[in-house]
């Protein structure tokens, strides 16, 4: 049977462990760069067999909160180099998550004070962090069907930038209620036109976007993450939800994508929310690498890769609090505790001080 701590092809990667660090934003990337306090959080990270990084907007208009790393202009390349040669260093392997929020966004943000874009003009309803603290996300403005394609060089254009920066793998953020979401489901997208309506026609941004960047760095360095069901960032449930993953599954399949992160459940809560059969999902998505999240702790995470369930398993709040967390799930060790007040924003308090065993 497969073991949690065993090797894994993933894709193009080999992989020391099935161990992944998941996305985590923490806020701290003034001017939008990864600075050193970054450097040194993820090379103490670096034993995860793979860490995925905090989200990178794609875009000026992608970002939706306040000091989160960019993933786009020459600066940001060079800031984030020094990120992934720290994690190469120690022997450890990165992915960026490539993020665009749509309308969980604030008109601070976006260039000019423009509205955020979004497939809807429906304002969802959340807050997002600004200057000013939490404040209620702005009105949105529907994308123009001339600008989709926009939409789509952009995602390509990170990842083209983030395998000049050294990553290993990029991973498209299509969960928790962020603009490809908010172009699948149908609680949100209210198009008429060839990106609305049906099943195919939502997921249609998802799947373009998906094959264009396996074509321009290798579906073996190209990942996505999906949470079918979370009601993150004011995203209602789909009316089918199961039809419509099961399909954007099938669509993917061809592509041979080196690995689909789904998160079970609601997104840092409940796990049964709601029904879904993610085993479905999974058949229709093939043999590519399957990575599961969300409230795993050592004993499940091991079922769930001994079973078959899955062959990877991330990783959240326990590897904010314990950059030692391979080593500590391995023995069996106490992990230390998370503090909550310290996640976004500030210095290296609750960043790069958590004591390693």
């Amino acid at each position: 049977m497969p073991h949690l701590f065993d090797p894994l092809q993933l894709g193009d990667l080999t992989l020391a462990n099935r161990i992944v660090m998941a996305p985590l934003t923490r806020s701290r990337s003034q001017g939008l760069l990864p600075g050193e306090m970054a450097v040194d959080y993820y090379r103490q990270r670096a034993t995860a067999g793979l860490i995925i990084s905090e989200g990178a907007q794609v875009c000026a208009e992608g970002q939706g909160y306040l000091d989160t790393p960019g993933i786009h202009t020459p600066e940001q390349i060079k800031a984030w180099r020094r990120v992934t040669d720290a994690v190469h260093a120690e022997g450890g392997k990165i992915a960026v998550q490539l993020w665009h929020v749509g309308r969980i966004s604030h008109t601070s943000f976006q260039p000019g004070g423009a509205a955020p874009v979004s497939s809807t003009a429906k304002s969802a309803e959340g807050k997002t962090y600004t200057a000013e603290g939490f404040v209620p996300v702005s009105a949105p403005r529907a994308l123009s069907l001339a600008e989709i394609p926009g939409v789509i060089r952009a995602f390509v254009h990170a990842a083209e930038c983030a395998m000049e920066a050294g990553f290993d793998a990029v991973e498209v953020h299509g969960a928790n209620g962020y603009l490809l979401d908010q172009f699948m489901r149908d609680s949100i997208n209210d198009r008429s036109d060839d990106y609305g309506g049906s099943i195919a026609k939502r997921a249609r941004l998802t799947l373009e976007l998906m094959s264009a960047i396996a074509a321009a760095i290798g579906p073996g360095r190209t990942g996505l993450r999906l949470s079918p069901v979370t009601p993150s960032n004011g995203a209602g449930q789909d009316s089918d939800p199961q039809a419509l993953f099961n399909h954007i599954a099938q669509q993917l399949a061809p592509l041979k994508l080196a690995f689909m992160h789904v998160i079970e459940g609601q997104t840092g809560g409940a796990r049964d929310i709601t029904s879904f059969d993610y085993a479905a999902m999974r058949r229709h998505f093939g043999g590519g690498a399957w990575m599961v999240n969300n409230g795993y702790g050592r004993e499940t995470a091991m079922q769930a890769v001994a079973q078959g369930r899955a062959d990877l398993v991330a990783f959240g709040r326990d590897f904010i609090a314990n950059p030692d967390l391979v080593r500590r799930l391995r023995l069996n060790a106490a992990l230390n505790p998370l503090d909550r007040a310290t996640l976004y924003g500030g210095g290296a308090k609750g960043y790069t001080d958590y004591p390693a065993l």
